[in-house]
This record gives structure tokens, sequence and C-alpha cells, in this order.
């Protein structure tokens, strides 16, 4: 896709209108004069472009309506573009494509959704080549610790962009620099997207023992065990690589996930710590806890390669057979090393 095109020049569409993919439209116009953007709720275009803020997330992240065209209409933000991403979180990105008849082969796809896709427990990368025929040559990845919240207010942020070849990653990533957002470049897509699954699980595990009262030095110990038990997973299953999992989109994207104030899964994980069903804290959330629904997909795909994670485990029960999360963590406590 990249060889045949101007990639100095390309043009980018963004699928997706909450928050972190708001975040990722501020940092394309930093480069970009034109920028599709599909907005499903097509009652927030006329405030963007009127109040130049998102109005049901991210307002804290200014954007310049002039360079914008929003639209309602998927085939209206796709078929124009030679980049698509997509911020969807991954339970619904199915249902979201669902209207879309442009076909995506000629397109290069950047996938910014931290999660798996529940039918079919694929990665976003496999959808679109299983789903949608895109060559994994057409396809990057986006991930590293980075909230929202924080690239809106233009905090320092590291941010990594995974594809096949490395020299796509490296004009891809041109794209998203800025002076408070520095990129950097890696090939190991599989092992990128399986860490920010997985994070987010173990990110529910933070917050559902915090809740129940236990303190920082345990919780070092759990984040501890929770990248041993990651690296176990990325390098016991089918797709091993010569990849450091103490770099930033592994490690560094644990740890942002699991203790910080704006980690969503943390927030669904104490709140299920509290005594919450899962069902009353998904309703209390205004955002997607991504680890929810990857609990039950990493499961099921461990049932074939019996990796010991006794960490994803727990949460996997305390989520989907009503298992105590006092008892789960009680006998976590005797698993940790």
């Amino acid at each position: 896709m990249f060889e045949k095109k101007s990639f100095t020049t390309p043009r980018f569409a963004m699928i997706g209108n909450g928050s972190w993919a708001t975040a990722l439209v501020k940092l394309l116009q930093n480069h970009e004069d034109l920028l599709y953007w599909f907005v499903r709720d097509e009652k927030m275009i006329p405030h963007i472009q009127r109040y130049r803020h998102n109005p049901q997330f991210l307002r804290a992240a200014t954007l310049d309506p002039s360079r914008l065209e929003m639209t309602a209409d998927i085939n209206a933000a796709v078929e124009p573009a030679d980049v698509v991403v997509v911020c969807i979180p991954s339970a619904f990105l199915s249902e979201a494509l669902t209207k879309l008849t442009v076909t995506l082969k000629n397109k290069f796809i950047v996938s910014a959704v931290k999660g798996i896709i529940p039918e079919g427990n694929l990665t976003v990368a496999e959808y679109f080549n299983r789903r949608h025929l895109v060559s994994f040559d057409n396809i990057g990845v986006l991930s590293g610790p980075s909230h929202a919240e924080e690239i809106a207010l233009e905090r320092l942020t590291y941010l990594t962009f995974a594809c096949k070849r490395r020299d796509n990653a490296q004009r891809l990533a041109a794209h998203f620099a800025c002076h408070y957002v520095k990129t950097r470049v890696s090939t190991d897509i599989y092992g990128m997207e399986y860490a920010a699954i997985l994070k987010n699980i173990y990110a529910i595990a933070t917050g559902i023992a915090h809740s129940l009262g236990y303190g920082d030095n345990f919780l070092a110990v759990l984040v501890t065990n929770a990248q041993r038990e990651m690296k176990r997973f990325l390098n016991d299953t089918r797709h091993s690589a010569s990849r450091d999992t103490t770099h930033s989109p592994y490690l560094g994207d644990l740890l942002v996930t699991c203790y910080s104030q704006f980690s969503r899964n943390r927030t669904f994980g104490a709140m299920i710590g509290k005594g919450y069903s899962v069902t009353s804290a998904q309703a209390e959330m205004n955002m997607i806890a991504e680890g929810y629904y990857a609990s039950r997909c990493i499961f099921e795909i461990n049932a074939a390669h019996k990796i010991n994670m006794p960490i994803a485990d727990a949460v996997y029960r305390i989520l989907y057979e009503n298992a105590s999360p006092e008892n789960e963590m009680r006998a976590l406590t005797d698993e940790m090393i």
C-alpha cells in the first residue's frame, strides 16, 4: 500500500468518536490538512463544528473543525482515505462495520483498539485479515502507555507503531509525532496486540485488590506477577518472537493501566471489588472496559495452550462464574512470587 502511493501525503480517516479516537484526531491535526472522521452520532457534528471539542468525550482536547470532514456515513469517511485508523471498542467493531460497503483491500488499516474481537477470539489485525481480506502487510498497530486524557492535556507520551515492515511503521509514526508525543517503531504486531489485551485484565485484578483493602506492597507484587504471566503467554503461544516485554508497549502499558486514575479497567475492577455486579458496574461507567470481554476470550484461547495464568483465570472466574472476589484474591496471594 505505502509503496504504491506517496506516503508523504496520505489521506487519513478516523473510525470512532470516543475519547481515544478524539485524542488521535487531535494528534493527526498537527500534520494533516484534512482528516475524514466517521462520527456515529450525527448530533455531535454541529457541536464540534461550533465549539471545537467533542461534547461527550475528552472535552479538554481542542479541535480544528475547518480541517475535519465529519460524517455519520462510514462509507463517506472510508472511501477517499488511504489510511483508516480504527478506534472502536472491540466488542462493537463488527457491528459498527456492518454498513461498510467500500472495500478495505486497498487501504492501510491502523488499529488503535486495545481489545480482542469476541466473535472468534480474533485480534483486530486477524479480524481485518480474515473478515475484510486486508493483507497483514497493510495493517499497523498503535499502542503504548497512553491515556487519552493526558494527550488532551499535552503531557509527554510515548506511542509505538508496529507494522510487518519497519519502514512502514516509521512513516506511519511520523504522522502522530509532535512536541509532546514521541514515537517508537516495532514489527511485533502480535505481541503488541496481545499485550494491550492482557494488560486490561490485569488492571481489573488490580482494581479488585485495591477495593478489597490490599495495599501498595501487594499491588506491586501482583503487577510484577502479571508481567511475568503476560510474558509467558506471549512467548508460549504460536507467535513467539525476539521481543523485550520490559519495553513501554508491554510493561509500560501494563503499569499505567494498573495504576492510573484514568484507567477504566482498573475503575471497573474497583467497582467489582466493592460488590457491584458486572451489569451494574457497566451501567455506571460511561466508557467501555475492554478487559471484561478480553477475560473470557483469553480464557478460551488458553484452553488450547494451558499456560499458567492464575491472575487471568481468577479474573475470569470472578466476572463470568460469579466467584467471590475475596476468595479468589486470597487464593492468589499464595501464587505470588
